[in-house]
């Protein structure tokens, strides 16, 4: 028989800038898998996984991680539906399918909200996750602006090259 140990995984630093919202810049220590079961159906983490937290809700991916948090939420209650309901297979998945459509909608009408009630249980002050996610929008537009008008000159200096030429 195999033993199965759990450990908790440290990544890399929590963003830099996330400090000038008050927020700590420590590790970012990713929860074992039992941990992160209880977090996706609303429990606290304990204080060490704290940067996690914010990471898990202001990453570039975060509304992916809020629809996983959703599905596995969902799991239960449809694997429910879909094997005791008494009815035929087809009306036990049409149920099961749109108890998923609908939690999905109410899912992502609710996903900030949801993402900053996870931000205050785990100690950091209410709209943090909205300000480090604007914060971050506004910089990745900002590269890209600065991009693109780099971009610009260098077509305007090739054209006023080319007209030189011919002109």
């Amino acid at each position: 028989m195999a033993v199965v140990t759990v450990v908790e995984q440290e990544i890399a630093p929590v963003d830099p800038s996330a400090a000038e919202s008050g927020a700590p810049a420590g590790p970012v220590v990713r929860p074992a898998p039992h941990r992160w079961l209880g977090y996706a159906f609303g429990g606290r983490l304990p204080a060490r996984h704290r940067g996690w937290v914010l990471h898990d809700t202001t990453t570039s991916t975060w509304w992916l991680r809020h629809l996983a948090r959703t599905g596995v939420q969902l799991a239960v209650p449809i694997a429910l539906v879909v094997v005791l309901l008494p009815a035929p297979w087809v009306l036990r998945l049409a149920c099961a399918l749109g108890g998923i459509f609908l939690a999905l909608i109410y899912s992502l009408a609710y996903m900030d909200p949801a993402t900053e009630t996870r931000v205050v249980k785990a100690g950091f002050p209410a709209g943090t996750a909205h300000e480090a996610r604007e914060r971050t929008g506004l910089l990745r537009q900002q590269r890209e602006s600065e991009r693109k008008r780099a971009a610009a000159a260098k077509r305007a200096a090739r054209y006023q090259k080319r007209a030189g030429r011919w002109g």
